[in-house]
């Protein structure tokens, strides 16, 4: 039996939960007390220069145009509209930067961990060079590189597929939805879910049986077979392709990629790829060397040893690193200032200059970027999360 503490033992203990309460207590009063005396100053001071704050100013018309949008939006519509131009710009860059970032970053890991000496030699050298310049100055290269070394529209550069690299950027074909768009999309999902129960599956009896089920396979041709008839099956074309025509100085239709938005683009994902591929080269090597020996003694081959028994142990420690990466390339977005892609930050700016509301489009413009990073940290530990708990 253990002895019961005695009075003097409490009464230490209670002081110490005491003194940390009290301690919080300060410093939660000295920081509200600094908070309300940050807002009477600049009340204040907007008094003092006849300016009142608001965000009536959101309903009047901007009267500047936006030079690349992905929503519709006209120089008469309202700041509103423009500050939601330059979000829907900045969402675009972010999300498929991540994408693009993520897909280069573990190719170059791996690539870094390869037994190919010159794979591996490669590997490492873009990751050195890139991780120590500086991301502006890459931005600025790309930029360079498209502007002034491509030609311009009449003498593009025609790629296969209806693809023209000029000088403006890159236009490609554009699909758009047709007659059996829906019909279509309905075959093609029922079959990757298809795809993806089948896959588990049999993935789940190769590992308990021992038997050669191969899963990957049996997946794509489910896959394959769902697409072929999204293809065939729907009354008319799920998707008819809108081609680019040159007319007479630029090309008209099509999808147009700004040579600002492709610069950026290209900066952010090579930049942070480099990043990413160091996340996971370390956590691949820190599974530990066991792990690997027991797959290659049940007879599994290299590839599904990465795949089924590395690389999940090595996810745990590659996320929390990795949602760093993809924060850092959201925030990194705001140079787009730097090529004058008409991103949040850039278009804020011009409000700024034309209504005087600094402190009002410096509190929207940090609320968005606050709440992109916060859902990205969100959705990033839901997954880390799930992992942990056997669940993805």
């Amino acid at each position: 039996m253990t002895a019961r503490p005695t009075r003097p033992v409490q009464a230490r203990v209670a002081d110490v939960r005491l003194r940390r309460l009290l301690i919080q207590g300060v410093v939660l009063v000295a920081v509200a007390a600094a908070a309300v005396y940050l807002i009477g100053n600049v009340q204040r001071n907007l008094q003092q220069l006849g300016i009142t704050p608001g965000f009536d100013f959101l309903r009047h018309p901007a009267s500047f145009a936006i030079g690349e949008t992905s929503i519709a939006y006209r120089a008469s519509d309202p700041y509103g509209r423009a500050f939601l131009a330059g979000l829907v710009n900045t969402l675009r860059v972010s999300v498929l930067g991540v994408v693009l970032a993520t897909v280069v970053g573990v190719t170059a890991g791996l690539a870094r961990l390869s037994g190919n000496g010159l794979v591996r030699l490669l590997a490492s050298l873009y990751v050195e060079v890139t991780r120590n310049t500086p991301l502006l100055l890459q931005l600025f290269f790309w930029y360079g590189a498209i502007v002034y070394t491509l030609p311009p529209a009449a003498q593009a550069i025609t790629l296969p597929g209806s693809v023209f690299l000029m000088n403006r950027g890159l236009v490609m074909p554009a699909p758009k939805p047709g007659p059996g768009f829906g019909p279509a999309l309905a075959i093609v999902l029922t079959a990757a879910v298809a795809a993806m129960v089948a896959y588990r599956r049999l993935l789940r009896r190769r590992v308990e049986e021992g038997r050669e089920t191969r899963p990957g396979l049996v997946a794509a041709v489910l896959l394959a077979a769902g697409v072929l008839a999204a293809g065939f099956l729907p009354p008319g074309p799920p998707l008819v392709l809108d081609r680019p025509v040159l007319a007479r100085f630029n090309f008209q239709g099509g999808l147009m990629l700004s040579a600002e938005f492709t610069a950026l683009l290209l900066a952010l994902v090579i930049y942070t790829g480099a990043f990413i591929a160091e996340v996971v080269r370390g956590g691949v090597l820190a599974v530990p060397r066991g792990q690997w020996e027991a797959a290659a003694s049940l007879g599994l081959p290299p590839l599904l040893v990465q795949r089924l028994v590395v690389f999940p142990q090595a996810l745990r420690i590659i996320i929390p690193p990795l949602t760093s990466q993809y924060l850092n390339l959201i925030k990194n977005s705001s140079l787009a200032m730097a090529v004058a892609f008409p991103d949040l930050l850039n278009v804020s700016s011009t409000i700024v200059n034309q209504t005087g509301r600094t402190l009002e489009v410096l509190l929207m413009v940090g609320g968005t970027y606050l709440a992109f990073s916060l859902l990205t940290s969100l959705l990033m530990n839901l997954y880390n999360r799930s992992l942990r708990r056997g669940v993805a």
